[in-house]
């Protein structure tokens, strides 16, 4: 989630699921503002409040961190960048026999004497389960990459789950609960098996999981309060508590961490990890991420359907004094959509340049011609481009800023509108504004997986509610490519797969590609052994000191 995808107070993409009542089983009133620090109680300045604490139904960043506490995947990451076992006792490769020569099977190995925290254990049937669920069409997932690639599930014993695809998927171990851009966690069978869907089950207000930390309560509008899990399978958790406090406000959460009312803020703003990076009992992290943030174009918008207007507008647009003077030194002007963070990065590729007087003469080959109050098209109508991000986040509003001022310098006019998260990231069948086209332009920014796999971005099958593809871009020379990438396990012809696709988006244009991001967190000293490791936080929450 990673889409996640959001500007800052949202570092992912947030598809916030609707139709959660207004307080759930567990939750009361109460406030962490008061509650002091230490005495093995973490309090976390998380900058959205959850809709839901289902790990399949929740892929926003925010609530992605909680999920990490107290849910599990097969596989995970640490902190540099290696896969790891999680629930699974073993990462399948070819060489331990968990993937077959032809990469049509993937074997999986559990860990014994997992348990849920209810004290039912855990199996195959649990992963196979979820599985289902995530197919299952009446289910609000956000994007089922991946899993639709699986033609059937086999649990021949309580500690085997095998996976037989319809073809070879290269990213499959990552994808399939792994640290992917949407990261789906193994939910228990025995309590949501009984559903038709998931969606408005009350698990989704008091989950049940496998990780270190259980959740004892949601204070709507305030906090998510975890204890640690005793019967954790790694070993109980050094930290008692975890208080993950709602903050949508950056500035707030600042404040709060330099008087000591919080002592971890998960997604730190440039402008506060700058006033931070120096301020005393508080540490800033910096941390190179599999993400990108850009301004996508809706295609399917005219003029956004001609590529020289699209063209235009990117070299309109001075990313690199974004990076300097609203990023602050925190990220990386972009190429495409594939950050350094990857193996497949391609250093030879050169970002758009800024060039207003080219994107003019693009307007004007277009038919866009400049006159008094602005361009307009030789039928009349005017150049008018309406720019929408989520509401709270104080570096998304500095760059819609600039962006409104870049363009309307040659002549576009940009009006801004800002949605809530939930209404702007929420599901197509929820009215969601980005998954049903209402704008056209974005500010956007993508947390990704471990695996540079960007299909759900790009191909052409791929527009909501089927994947991520808000642009609707469709190049079948770049779907061709995406299944070269995915067919093979071979990184050297996977390379060469990605550097054609991110040439093909630099020709093409459905974003103009801003910086790479880094995640920034700002830390209370004592916290020990926090090692984010790009997609998510929570892979060694059990090692977690304060």
């Amino acid at each position: 989630m990673r889409a996640r995808s959001a500007l800052a107070a949202a570092a992912a993409v947030a598809i916030l699921l609707a139709g959660c009542s207004k307080q759930g089983a567990g939750s009361s009133s109460g406030s962490t503002a008061n509650v002091p620090s230490g005495n093995g109680v973490l309090r976390v300045a998380n900058y959205a409040e959850p809709t839901s604490l289902n790990p399949l139904l929740t892929t926003n960043t925010a609530e992605n961190f909680i999920m990490s506490l107290a849910f599990d995947e097969l596989v995970t990451l640490d902190d540099q960048g290696n896969d790891v076992p999680d629930l699974a006792a073993q990462v399948p490769t070819p060489q331990n026999g968990g993937v077959s020569k032809d990469g049509l099977t993937i074997t999986y190995k559990l860990r014994h004497g997992v348990k849920w925290q209810d004290g039912e254990p855990f199996s195959s049937a649990d992963v196979k389960f979820s599985w289902q669920a995530v197919m299952n069409p009446d289910n609000n997932v956000v994007e089922r990459r991946g899993y639709d690639q699986v033609r059937s599930v086999d649990t021949p014993d309580p500690y085997t789950v095998v996976f037989h695809l319809k073809q070879p998927f290269a990213p499959f171990i990552d994808t399939v609960f792994g640290e992917s851009d949407d990261p789906y966690r193994i939910v228990p069978k025995h309590i949501l098996g009984k559903y038709p869907n998931i969606n408005k089950a009350p698990f989704n207000q008091q989950p049940i999981g496998t990780g270190p930390f259980k959740v004892a309560r949601w204070v709507h509008g305030d906090h998510v309060e975890l204890v640690a899990n005793p019967d954790y399978f790694r070993g109980k958790p050094k930290l008692a508590r975890i208080l993950v406090q709602t903050v949508p406000d950056g500035n707030t959460a600042a404040a709060m961490i330099r008087s000591n009312g919080t002592d971890l803020i998960v997604d730190l703003t440039a402008a506060n990890y700058r006033i931070l990076k120096n301020a005393p009992n508080v540490k800033t992290l910096l941390v190179k991420a599999p993400s990108y943030s850009s301004v996508v174009y809706n295609m399917q918008h005219p003029p956004l359907d001609d590529l020289r207007v699209r063209q235009a507008v990117t070299y309109a647009i001075d990313e690199k004094r974004i990076v300097d003077n609203l990023e602050y030194g925190t990220a990386r002007l972009a190429t495409a959509d594939l950050s350094d963070f990857y193996w497949a990065f391609d250093p030879s590729l050169a970002p758009a340049p800024y060039d207003p007087q080219k994107a003019a003469a693009l307007l004007d080959s277009a038919g866009w011609t400049a006159g008094p109050g602005g361009i307009r098209h030789k039928n009349g109508q005017a150049l008018s481009l309406q720019l929408v991000y989520g509401q709270g986040s104080e570096t998304a509003r500095a760059i819609g800023v600039q962006i409104q001022s870049d363009l309307r310098a040659v002549g576009i006019d940009v009006p801004i509108k800002t949605y809530t998260y939930s209404m702007l990231y929420a599901t197509k069948a929820q009215g969601g504004i980005l998954n049903n086209g209402k704008f056209d332009l974005t500010e956007w920014s993508w947390v990704a997986g471990a695996d540079p796999d960007d299909s759900s971005q790009w191909m052409c099958n791929m527009a909501p509610p089927a994947g991520n593809n808000n642009a609707h871009y469709c190049n079948p020379q770049l779907d061709a490519a995406e299944r070269a990438a995915l067919s093979t396990v071979d990184r050297a012809k996977r390379k060469k797969a990605y550097a054609k696709i991110q040439r093909l988006l630099l020709q093409d244009a459905p974003a103009a590609f801003e910086f790479y991001s880094r995640l920034r967190y700002a830390i209370n000293p004592n916290l020990q052994n926090f090692k984010p490791n790009g997609p998510s936080e929570g892979w060694n929450a059990y090692e977690w000191n304060l």
